[in-house]
């Protein structure tokens, strides 16, 4: 990966394209991060419930986050991570328990400061 400095900022070099990373152009480096958690957590939800046999279909991935105000830099304290989710009524009761595995297989989850709660939702539809 290469970050370049670019009329707007810094851009994260892509062949498809360059990601602006600064606020209220593009994606601000904690908007990343926080996309990151959601987008990793989602790939984990979807090969647990794909090897435990269950057939489903993510139709969206909702993340809010919340920053410690309080603290110097604002880190992030909290993310939470909504998944709609089609899913046959009897296979609800796996999709809900195979959440607690998510953060357990999740390299991005498991880089993160072990203050910030990861929360994993689900709504079926």
């Amino acid at each position: 990966m290469e970050l370049i400095s670019g009329e707007k900022g810094f851009e994260l070099v892509h062949q498809s394209g360059n990601w602006v990373l600064k606020k209220d152009i593009g994606f601000s480096p904690v908007e990343l991060l926080v996309a990151s958690i959601g987008a990793c957590g989602a790939y984990v939800y979807g090969k647990i419930l794909t090897n435990s046999n269950i057939d489903f279909t993510i139709e969206k991935v909702d993340i809010s986050y919340e920053r410690a105000e309080t603290k110097q830099a604002k880190p992030l304290s909290r993310v939470v991570i909504t998944f709609s989710i089609h899913i046959a009524e009897d296979e609800q009761g796996k999709a809900e328990r195979a959440l607690k595995l998510i953060g357990k297989n999740c390299p991005v989850m498991q880089s993160l400061d072990p203050e910030i709660a990861v929360v994993e939702n689900l709504i079926f539809v």
